[in-house]
């Protein structure tokens, strides 16, 4: 009677004991304390109150890093956030080596993105992204080695600029485009007046091309009827008929 109760409740023991290690992930186990292996994947046993273990997940993780507000080189004051996406390389360094790398890596993060922002232009942010964003991930994938991490990259999301900056940047790119415009119309006008000049020399090289193009100013101005033609006798008709007298 003893013994079978006694069989029951090694048992029990070990069946509590059963873990399950998913591929994605690594146990790391501690007895009496100590760090003593990393469990791999598949059905593991881990004996209660002589050990404990803690599961990591391998897989990429990310993280959102919220809004910050920093100044750039040039004193203006913007508002940057960014992703990060990183993952576990070494279990037992993560679990031993940093309390929560969670909040580790996001603390790190931000105080290296207001310091990195700092040393930047606004036009660099704006126009250098990928650049900035690779600084920050250097920085944080080499400090975060030690804890087992590897950084696999740094994406700013959003830079928010203050609404008085905005408006003088709205401003400053529609008096771009209208420079532009006028640039362009001036270059039109160009264009087009040396087309007319070389109409007229065509025309007044030519006898009787000036009457021709005349009469088909005629043809298309009377094909509305809401037009008033004043028909304009030509000097060469005059200079003609006093010939004749």
């Amino acid at each position: 009677m003893v013994l079978s109760a006694l069989v029951y409740l090694v048992a029990i023991y070990l069946l509590s004991g059963l873990k399950v290690v998913y591929q994605y992930e690594r146990g790391v186990k501690f007895t009496l304390g100590k760090f003593s292996k990393i469990m791999q994947p598949g059905l593991r046993i881990v004996f209660p109150v002589i050990q404990t273990w803690t599961r990591m997940d391998l897989r990429v993780n990310v993280v959102d890093v919220p809004d910050q507000d920093c100044i750039s080189k040039d004193n203006v004051s913007v508002k940057v956030n960014a992703v990060l996406y990183f993952k576990v390389t070494n279990p037992e360094y993560a679990v031993i080596r940093v309390e929560d790398y969670y909040y580790a890596i996001s603390q790190f993060a931000q105080t290296t993105m207001r310091n990195i922002v700092g040393e930047a232009t606004l036009d660099e942010l704006l126009i250098s992204r990928d650049k900035i964003s690779e600084r920050i991930r250097t920085i944080v994938d080499k400090a975060t080695d030690a804890w087992g991490i590897d950084m696999h990259a740094v994406e700013l999301k959003d830079i928010s600029l203050p609404e008085e900056m905005q408006r003088t940047m709205a401003k400053e790119a529609e008096t771009e485009r209208e420079r532009r415009a006028m640039i362009i119309i001036s270059e039109g006008e160009k264009a087009a007046s040396k087309n007319l000049m070389e109409a007229a020399k065509i025309l007044g090289s030519s006898k009787g091309a000036i009457h021709l193009r005349t009469l088909q100013n005629f043809n298309d101005i009377s094909s509305d009827p809401t037009n008033t033609i004043v028909f304009a006798v030509p000097l060469e008709a005059i200079d003609a008929l006093e010939g004749k007298r």
